[in-house]
């Protein structure tokens, strides 16, 4: 007749806890520390995701490096950084900056020592003549006119037999003639050593932007510009 009162039993006019016996009772405490748990695994995931995105990048797309010398001056400087495009090594032909054109500035491993990088510009493609007469560039018979070049810096070597760049091979030089170990010295540089295409330069500040691969362009050999026209020096005499 009696029930005893059953403890932590609340009734709510005709609402009783045990109308509905699929209610679930969240312990708002674990709900917490699950959800915690949850976001920093996906954090992590994330995290490792951006972190192989990038080694992938370096690895086939983009690289820093950094200038060492004075062989390209005007145009690059001792320790600046650069960031090259490896696409050219995989000669991507249909890709603008998939492969390699006269005027870039290309970073490739030295053919006499592999363990070390050069940076330098190409002057000669596969199949043409290359020679130069009194520090001026011809490329089959054409002068290669270098807005690039200071005349003060191309008074050495300034006369080179004509030399046929082999396929799959370039011909490069670096903006300071003077003082620029190149292919006059050593050779052709195969197209399997050449890595990457220098395109932007982060640093110095005062520099940062995008490179350009040089306004050079040719002419024939009798074509007379006098406002584009770098002069004759003899440089003969003076070595």
């Amino acid at each position: 007749m009696f029930r005893p009162k059953q403890k932590n039993k609340f009734d709510f006019g005709s609402v009783a806890a045990g109308d509905d016996r699929d209610i679930k009772v969240v312990k708002f405490h674990n709900k917490a520390m699950q959800g915690l748990w949850f976001e920093s695994l996906r954090l992590l995931r994330d995290v490792i995701l951006i972190f192989a995105v990038f080694v992938l990048f370096i690895v086939f797309v983009a690289q820093p490096v950094v200038v060492e010398g004075t062989s390209m001056v005007p145009e690059l400087q001792n320790g600046e950084r650069l960031i090259v495009n490896k696409l050219v090594y995989y000669d991507i032909k249909s890709f603008s900056w998939g492969h390699i054109e006269r005027g870039d500035i290309v970073v490739f491993w030295y053919p006499q020592d592999p363990s070390k990088s050069f940076v330098k510009r190409v002057i000669g493609l596969p199949g043409e003549s290359v020679e130069i007469r009194d520090g001026q560039v011809f490329i089959d018979g054409q002068i290669l006119r270098e807005p690039y070049i200071h005349a003060e810096q191309n008074r050495s070597l300034p006369n080179y037999r004509p030399m046929q760049v082999e396929a799959h091979h370039f011909f490069v030089m670096g903006d300071n003639r003077d003082n620029s170990l190149d292919s006059r010295r050593w050779g052709l540089v195969p197209e399997k050593y050449i890595y990457g295409k220098a395109f932007f330069r982060y640093w110095r500040p005062s520099n940062l932007g995008f490179l350009g691969k040089g306004d050079s362009r040719l002419e024939e050999s009798g074509e007379e510009d006098q406002d584009d026209e770098i002069p004759n020096f003899d440089y003969r005499s003076e070595n």
